[in-house]
């Protein structure tokens, strides 16, 4: 890993409203920049629509942005397993159109779980929530944070988390996943490092996590999500050395959003700040892969 200059950090793992941000992608590199950060990655849940944007934004404000994706992936029946890839062709014809597939199947979702709100709704003698209304604050994917949006707008919740709770959690509705060993490969085909995302997010069991990257390493994962406002101190050591051990590469980010009133780029909510070298190191991976 090829060294860094002092003060010269990252965020590789943002959302824009095209999946379940808050803001433009050029808004998200304009902050970024304000930061003071060298370079940041477009991480938009199962859809590539905002990265030219931000690019172009970056070009404009001297900050590199790294074209990427966070796909909702199934590994042995977990919930909540995401995979980051990193330096994708997000052009790739074959990609988009399974993007638009799966898409399309995030619209199917976003419909039922309205429709179980809205049954809900009625319910409390509330007049319902318009599909349409979502739909025109999604920029690309539907996500259930353009439906919390909706409920806080016509008053039927406090904020954003006071709609999950009332609504979205008990109106759940399980999501398509890519099969982990399907997402790993096609991340590889379109150029990418595939990373796995907040480990912390898919169980508390460290055995559990420690088995599942061993297993998932020889299959084509190259990095772990170290350095996240999910990992404490003493979790950040305990991955990092996992990445050391395993040879995969140790990245980080904020996940930011902007929807929740401490949510922040960067560092995040007191998160630890990610080093330049982290991104050097994905391109070490890649160079010695196409060298090999």
């Amino acid at each position: 890993m090829t060294g860094h200059r002092q003060g010269e950090y990252i965020d590789l793992h943002i959302h824009s409203r095209y999946s379940d941000g808050l803001h433009e992608p050029e808004e998200l590199v304009r902050m970024a920049a304000d930061k003071g950060l060298r370079a940041v990655a477009l991480t938009d849940h199962d859809t590539v629509e905002g990265v030219d944007e931000a690019m172009a934004a970056g070009q404009l404000l001297k900050v590199e942005v790294i074209p990427a994706i966070e796909l909702s992936v199934a590994f042995h029946g977990f919930r909540d397993v995401h995979l980051l890839g990193y330096f994708i062709d997000h052009h790739d014809r074959l990609f988009t159109g399974k993007l638009a597939e799966f898409r399309k199947m995030r619209d199917e979702r976003g419909r039922a779980i309205t429709d179980r709100i809205n049954a809900r709704l009625s319910r409390e003698k509330k007049e319902n929530i318009a599909y349409d209304e979502v739909l025109a604050g999604a920029g690309g994917t539907v996500g259930r944070p353009h439906i919390a949006r909706v409920l806080v707008g016509k008053g039927y919740a406090k904020n954003i988390q006071d709609a999950f709770t009332r609504y979205l959690q008990p109106c759940y509705v399980p999501k398509y996943q890519i099969p982990m060993a399907e997402a790993l490969a096609e991340v590889r085909r379109i150029g990418g490092v595939a990373v796995l995302a907040h480990p912390p997010s898919i169980t508390a069991d460290r055995a559990t996590l420690r088995g599942m990257i061993a297993e998932l390493a020889p299959l084509g994962l190259e990095g772990l999500e170290v350095f996240t406002n999910m990992c404490y101190k003493n979790d950040i050591k305990y991955f990092n050395n996992i990445a050391l051990q395993m040879g995969l590469v140790a990245t980080g980010g904020s996940d930011f959003h902007g929807i929740e009133d401490d949510d922040e780029m960067g560092p995040g909510r007191n998160g630890p700040a990610v080093p330049y070298a982290s991104l050097e190191a994905l391109r070490d991976m890649l160079a010695k892969r196409d060298a090999g």
